[in-house]
């Protein structure tokens, strides 16, 4: 099961990826072809919905790796239990706050789906099709912050915890490497 949610996560950093060259391919197409009069029709369009798949397809990968923003000066200040605490109730908010996140945005996929909405574009597209990269991201994200809460709860350090540097070679190596601090 842990290598299938590594896979996983993994998966959809090298979807979010994709999405980010599909992004720089539209727009260069797109401002090249201006040039000598080629148009890709509703290339906004595509390019809004590759940037939002790729924003979400994102997050799972990033938070299992250490590198989403995590506002943790309160946590790092605590020790021993208190600190296990701290990550279990951040954990949980977080939780709960992108679950009930996910499921409207399922619900709202579905529903693009069953009442066969389309997009108020150029092209007639759609909508439950750029809405999957969408709700994907959250539902991976969501998968993502359980299987955390599980590892946590079992007593284990956090997987996104890096451990500081121990010189400031390291520091400035983990910053130049596009890491954090």
């Amino acid at each position: 099961m842990r290598v299938f949610l590594d896979r996983l996560y993994l998966f959809a950093g090298y979807a979010a990826g994709a999405f980010l060259v599909t992004i720089f391919g539209i727009m260069m197409f797109m401002s090249v072809g201006r040039q000598v009069g080629l148009n890709i029709p509703a290339g906004d369009d595509f390019a809004s919905w590759c940037m939002a798949a790729m924003a979400f397809l994102g997050l799972a990968h990033t938070f299992k790796r250490g590198e989403i923003i995590r506002v943790g000066v309160l946590i790092e200040k605590a020790t021993g239990r208190k600190r296990w605490l701290l990550e279990i109730f951040a954990l949980g908010i977080s939780t709960a706050f992108t679950l009930y996140f996910t499921w409207y945005a399922v619900s709202m996929t579905y529903d693009s789906w069953r009442f066969n909405d389309m997009a108020q574009g150029v092209l007639a597209v759609p909508l439950w099709i750029p809405q999957l990269g969408y709700c994907g991201g959250l539902i991976i994200l969501a998968i993502a912050l359980v299987d955390e809460m599980i590892h946590v709860l079992k007593g284990n350090k956090p997987t996104y915890e890096k451990e500081p540097p121990t010189s400031p070679d390291e520091f400035v190596e983990r910053i130049a490497a596009g890491g954090g601090g």
